[in-house]
């Protein structure tokens, strides 16, 4: 993927429009790609050609997230659901190869069941599963902790877990999805983690905290972690889950500030690197 996508998560931002329309509004407002968790209620022929026409890619998708009418944060770590993942993964990879994304989300979800043991277990199954049906593909797993302060009880919750998890089969083959809102709800020192993980990230999500608005509503020093993406020569997509305090395009009138930062930035760390 190009360096620095902007991602709008269309689930989260120009939610005032049908979900199709959301495509070339994302594009008008300055993003370079989009995201949703569920997008199957577009065709895939149909999202691939609007992306195209509208310069943008589909950056990440969720994959067996499960039934939503009925509160389902995912499937992943569910003990007794494995044929539902199994089932609800391959229809979400199908889609991403047919859109050319390149990353899916096996969401962990909430167990009702209280056997640490059994839980880790489907997990780590249901994640070598993703793993051999990506294998050879374009797409890569990706993972991510979502904080007891946003989902109470989901099985994946702290970067520490994420980690660990991607230990297991190596970040070849999993990446990380880290959310500034989550770590910060989780006291996670931010530019320190990512300093010390970088390798371990494909993905970036942009909220605000406390309160998981648009960037500056918040306590995130936002300009210091650009910094340190330039520095650590992060080339996924930077992508913006966040709830607007406004309207969405009010809500991101940061972006050309952010670009320009980035691109002004980029272009002094180039000639510090140039030799002497």
């Amino acid at each position: 993927m190009p360096q620095n996508r902007w991602s709008a998560h269309i689930g989260y931002l120009f939610t005032e429009l049908p979900l199709f329309e959301r495509i070339a509004a994302a594009a008008d407002a300055g993003f370079t790609a989009i995201e949703h968790p569920q997008p199957f209620a577009i065709p895939p022929a149909d999202m691939r050609a609007e992306l195209a026409r509208c310069g943008l890619v589909l950056s990440q998708m969720a994959a067996a997230v499960g039934d939503a009418n009925r509160g389902e944060k995912g499937l992943a770590a569910i003990p007794g659901r494995e044929a539902d993942f199994r089932e609800q993964f391959d229809r979400a990879l199908d889609y991403a190869i047919a859109v050319d994304c390149p990353f899916v989300h096996p969401m962990a979800g909430v167990p009702s069941a209280s056997d640490g043991a059994s839980i880790a277990k489907t997990y780590q199954g249901n994640l070598a599963y993703a793993v051999e049906r990506t294998a050879g593909t374009s797409v890569k797993v990706l993972i991510e902790a979502i904080s007891e302060v946003a989902v109470p009880g989901y099985a994946m919750s702290t970067l520490e877990h994420a980690a660990e998890v991607q230990d297991m089969f190596g970040p070849g083959n999993i990446s990380l999805l880290v959310d500034t809102y989550h770590a910060c709800a989780n006291g996670v020192g931010l530019e320190a983690w990512i300093a010390a993980n970088h390798y371990r990230i494909g993905h970036i999500h942009i909220a605000d905290h406390p309160d998981r608005h648009e960037p500056g509503t918040g306590t995130v020093d936002f300009e210091a972690l650009l910094k340190l993406l330039l520095s650590q020569a992060f080339e996924g997509a930077i992508g913006f889950e966040y709830i607007p305090s406004k309207t969405t395009i009010e809500s991101a009138a940061f972006l050309p500030r952010w670009k320009q930062f980035m691109a002004a930035n980029a272009k002094q760390e180039r000639k510090d690197r140039r030799p002497a």
